[in-house]
């Protein structure tokens, strides 16, 4: 396919060189959009790069700021690489790898050295390093596509070729603030991470300030203690294991838990000590997990099934449900009594062919598909926050399993058996039952293969059975939501239903009685000091960093209590695997430093109401709005009117 684009591509660099002003317009078009197909091929950027010469002399760059490479300012290529204009996006990536060329020799321009074009480039990879590793946000998936995943296979090329030298700073920060979050999903850290430990080791690479992250991060899988240090291979640590005394294999112990538990990462080596200690007792063990006295509780109650889980799935390569094991026990949610059972099925769960192909297609033949599924299954039981919906419009589907791994772990188990076993998930919608076989098309248009092993089989069938549940009700005059979420998620969603927007004429509604009806309903100071017992589906206004609408995205309302300054704060569960984002208008998502527990995301209360137009309650427990101070309520409504609401008002004509 890339040789094909390619061909295309060159045809068009040929004609547009000699095309006259006439037939300039329509020969850069055929360039950008060759451009934009070649870039989203595997090996579409070094293709790219490889035309740098070409490019720059058919006079892409003609009439725009890229054609004078040395004034362009690195700083412009933030809001560049994730431009809602697509053909932006290609020429900062085009110019970006011009550059590239340049640094490296295989081209020169009249205007800037090759010294400076590799500064240029290396600021950019510095003020992107979110662009490496992490997931497109809402806004990106809306805005740009598949131009959001464009920009980050170029990013990556870029610090292929050039490396970490003068990054890695931003890179382990940025590393950092995606693991506060607890993702199950950490595949690429992991493999940035292991880029960076090559550059640490040259000694020619300045690693900055960043130094000591970058020990830790690059320790927590290569050497986290004194038997794995010079990251000896696992079968030479296998040998050094067989003969340790009981004293060096604790230190070995607490030595990987210690680790596990600071970054959030499991080495491959802390799976071949756990299998290795799976016969030595009950302290040892307990020491490799970084048990609590609740999780040492659970394994001495639990241990035959511990034993086996650790046999079946725990593999250098599954080596991160270490992890989700260890909070697994350390959450109690074995003492719940289906909890266990559910296990002991999964482990001898038969899987169809379908489900085999899937997770063999996902996750290599390395080890069994069902080997795959139970270590995310344990992953997701022991993070149920760290669940996200990779590139997809099924945050509903995420949301529900993040709640059911929360909040009813023997349901979620239930789902996994009919999903894996029966190629089938049966759900009902007042009384009448509804099947992912026999429903129609979902929201997501392709099956996602960006998630975790258990929402890779899972997903599919909840997307289909919540559209056809929206389905079900779309002819009522009211929002789905209203009947959906209750019937999707589980009783314990609030009855009580609260929309701001009116859905007849899409335009704001009632915004005074929702924002007192959340503050009765969410805010200690006004429902009576209730807590939030059970997590509550809850709907958000998506906007961009310009505070602009974006859509609408399903969260989970998880608590509301003081942070640390004594603020009050609303904490969420959001299903894109990075919550911390820029809602635009001052509104800042915080992952980490304001009282947040691993994966949730927070916002003061009243940004958080800015942002809300969906929320259910318990109209048996609802407090009193009226006690709302009159003028927060009135900067509540202020914020909404200035940013998302802002072509909503009820006195806009409708185009």
């Amino acid at each position: 396919m890339l040789e094909k684009r390619l061909a295309t591509l060159t045809r068009g660099i040929e004609a547009l060189g000699q095309a006259g002003d006439l037939g300039r317009p329509s020969g850069l078009r055929r360039v950008l959009d060759g451009l934009r197909l070649v870039l989203r091929q595997p090996g579409g950027p070094a293709a790219v790069q490889a035309r740098a010469a070409d490019l720059e002399a058919c006079g892409i760059f003609e009439g725009t700021d890229w054609a004078t490479p040395d004034s362009l300012a690195p700083a412009l290529s933030r809001g560049s690489l994730r431009s809602s204009d697509a053909d932006t996006v290609v020429l900062e990536i085009v110019s970006d790898l011009r550059l590239l060329a340049i640094a490296l020799g295989e081209c020169a321009h009249p205007e800037i050295s090759a010294e400076d074009a590799r500064e240029h480039v290396m600021q950019v990879l510095a003020l992107n390093a979110d662009l490496l590793f992490s997931a497109p946000s809402e806004a990106e998936r809306e805005q740009l596509g598949r131009m959001a995943h464009v920009s980050r296979a170029a990013m990556r090329h870029i610090v292929d070729q050039l490396g970490y030298d003068g990054v890695i700073d931003q890179v382990v920060e940025e590393i950092w603030r995606i693991l506060r979050q607890r993702p199950i999903q950490v595949d690429q850290v992991k493999a940035t991470i292991t880029q960076i430990a090559v550059a640490h080791s040259d000694p020619a690479i300045a690693t900055g300030n960043g130094g000591v992250g970058v020990d830790r991060l690059v320790s927590s899988l290569f050497g986290a203690t004194e038997a794995s240090r010079e990251d000896p291979g696992v079968d030479a640590y296998l040998e050094r294991l067989a003969s340790m005394d009981d004293g060096a294999l604790q230190s070995e112990a607490t030595g990987f838990a210690r680790s596990m538990h600071d970054t959030g990462l499991v080495s491959p080596y802390h799976a071949v000590l756990l299998r290795f200690l799976r016969d030595r007792g009950d302290f040892l063990l307990s020491e490799a997990l970084g048990l609590s006295s609740t999780g040492r509780e659970s394994l001495l109650c639990f241990r035959d099934l511990v034993d086996e889980l650790i046999d079946a799935t725990v593999h250098p390569e599954t080596a991160q449900s270490i992890y989700g094991l260890a909070l697994l026990l350390e959450r109690g949610v074995l003492f719940e009594p289906p909890v266990a059972p559910g296990l002991w099925r999964q482990l001898a769960l038969p899987l169809s062919d379908h489900a085999k192909e899937r997770l063999e297609l996902a996750f290599g033949p390395a080890h069994e598909a069902r080997v795959w599924l139970l270590a995310g299954t344990l992953s997701m039981l022991g993070l149920p926050l760290g669940v996200g919906q990779g590139d997809n419009p099924t945050c509903q589907s995420a949301r529900a399993l993040s709640m059911w791994a929360y909040n009813d772990p023997d349901y979620l188990l239930q789902t996994i058996a009919w999903a894996a076993r029966d190629d089938e998930v049966v759900m009902h919608f007042e009384g009448q039952t509804v099947s992912s076989r026999e429903s129609g098309a979902g929201l997501a248009t392709t099956l996602p293969v960006d998630l975790d092993a258990v929402s890779l089989l899972v997903v599919p069938h909840l997307d289909r059975i919540y559209a056809e549940m929206g389905r079900r009700c779309a002819d009522r005059g009211d929002d789905p939501h209203r009947w959906v979420n209750p019937e999707f998620h589980g009783w314990w969603s609030g009855r009580g239903f609260r929309i701001n927007v009116d859905v007849a004429t899409g335009k704001l509604a009632d915004l005074e009685g929702f924002v007192r009806d959340f503050y009765a309903g969410y805010h200690p100071l006004h429902n009576g000091n209730q807590p939030l017992i059970h997590p509550q589906p809850a709907g958000i206004a998506v906007t961009d960093t310009s505070g602009r609408f974006i859509g609408w995205h399903a969260i989970t309302v998880l608590r509301v209590a003081l942070d640390p300054s004594g603020t009050m704060r609303v904490y969420f569960y959001n299903p894109n695997n990075d919550s911390g984002q820029d809602w635009g208008d001052g509104v800042v998502v915080s992952t980490a430093g304001n009282g947040e527990r691993f994966g949730e995301a927070s916002l003061p209360f009243e940004e958080f109401a800015s942002r809300l137009y969906i929320f259910h309650f318990d109209p048996l427990e609802l407090g009193s709005g009226d006690s709302v101070d009159a003028a927060e309520v009135s900067r509540v409504i202020a914020a909404v009117e200035r940013t998302w609401g802002a072509d909503r008002l009820p006195g806009l004509a409708t185009d």
